[in-house]
């Protein structure tokens, strides 16, 4: 627990009505109050007088209820004033507040307060919980009919260690409907939902049974394609973005452009540790179109390491080749090494030596 106020004798009195049951700190102003919750996760809940030096409890608690951090923003907060004014309850619940004490309410009410307070935090945390678990569960998209983000991270990790594993091909592709926002004004939102589900049919249709599509934002739909390297998923990219650019759209008689964005990334290509950071590379790149009004960026910031069109078996050895540890080869790595020399050799026209 924390106390904050400037008077020692009303910091004194909450420290021993609440250190019975609850640890607690004390601080004599808001500023240092804030710096306490901002950097110790062992407070719980948070006692702040209302009329403070340097920071006072109504900017406190904007603070606290506009942090970044949901353990700050989410920790229960309870005004102490000696003000009974309902104007300044009014004031500190429209601030934040969870509960009112006044200055002068004893020991058993501030503790039975406390104890209703934190039994309502609990129980608000265990339904965000049970929540978080039930959409965690649901595998489809109800309004598309697409994977839900967490499951395509799931099957996206399966690929992923199956791709290193083998030295296999995988892309990821991030599309954006551009005109989805225009759209969702000129017909509102229900209609565009509609629509976004014919569209979102659309993709699937030109999709293999080994691929997985997920719409991970209101207009936004991230492909994880096993097998498929850098030209084909740019490829792939183009006639999908001519189709949808050319289907027959219509509302109300009138045709709707269908307006899009694409960003590409490949495990051959992209030097990336995880699905999640080859996500990220596709979706930089996404981003990236938006800003170069470009329709389709793929692998041109990437470094490319090898050739990207070379045949499968000889793309799959460099592979292994690249992500071997030579530290466990001991002196054989030398051996490989020369081996490698006298491949370049070849390569480029030489004998071997």
């Amino acid at each position: 627990m924390l106390v904050i106020d400037d008077s020692k004798f009303v910091r004194k009195t909450f420290a021993s009505i609440l250190s019975a049951s609850f640890a607690v700190r004390e601080e004599a102003d808001g500023e240092a109050g804030w710096e306490a919750i901002r950097t110790d996760p062992s407070i719980v809940m948070v006692f702040t007088d209302l009329a403070m030096p340097k920071l006072d409890g109504f900017e406190l608690l904007e603070r606290i209820r506009s942090s970044s951090d949901p353990r700050i923003r989410e920790l229960p907060v309870v005004a102490i004033s000696g003000n009974r004014e309902e104007a300044n309850k009014k004031r500190a619940a429209s601030a934040g507040a969870n509960d009112f004490i006044a200055k002068s309410a004893d020991g058993s009410e501030v503790l039975s307060r406390i104890q209703n307070l934190l039994r309502l935090v609990r129980t608000s945390r265990e339904l965000e919980a049970s929540q978080q678990a039930v959409a965690q569960s649901v595998t489809h998209d109800p309004v598309t009919g697409t994977l839900t983000p967490h499951y395509l991270l799931t099957e996206g990790r399966k690929h992923f260690s199956h791709a290193r594993r083998h030295g296999g091909q995988l892309s990821v592709m991030a599309l954006r409907i551009d005109s989805y926002g225009d759209l969702a004004n000129q017909v509102g939102k229900e209609t565009a939902e509609q629509l976004l589900a014919r569209i979102a049919n659309m993709v699937t249709a030109n999709l293999r049974a080994e691929d997985s599509v997920s719409r991970t934002a209101e207009a936004t739909f991230v492909i994880v394609s096993m097998g498929t390297g850098p030209p084909q998923m740019l490829a792939f990219a183009r006639r999908l973005r001519g189709q949808l650019e050319g289907a027959h759209v219509t509302w109300r008689g009138q045709p709707v452009r269908i307006a899009s964005s694409f960003g590409a990334a490949s495990l051959s290509i992209d030097a990336v540790g995880s699905i999640e950071e080859l996500m990220r590379a596709a979706m930089q790149r996404l981003q990236a179109a938006g800003r170069q009004a470009e329709p389709i960026v793929g692998y041109e910031e990437a470094r490319p390491s090898r050739p990207a069109t070379l045949p499968g078996d000889i793309e799959r050895a460099l592979l292994v080749l690249e992500q071997t540890d030579p530290q466990p080869l001991g002196d054989l790595a030398g051996d490989v090494a020369k081996r490698l020399l006298r491949i370049i050799e070849l390569f480029r026209g030489g004998k071997p030596g």
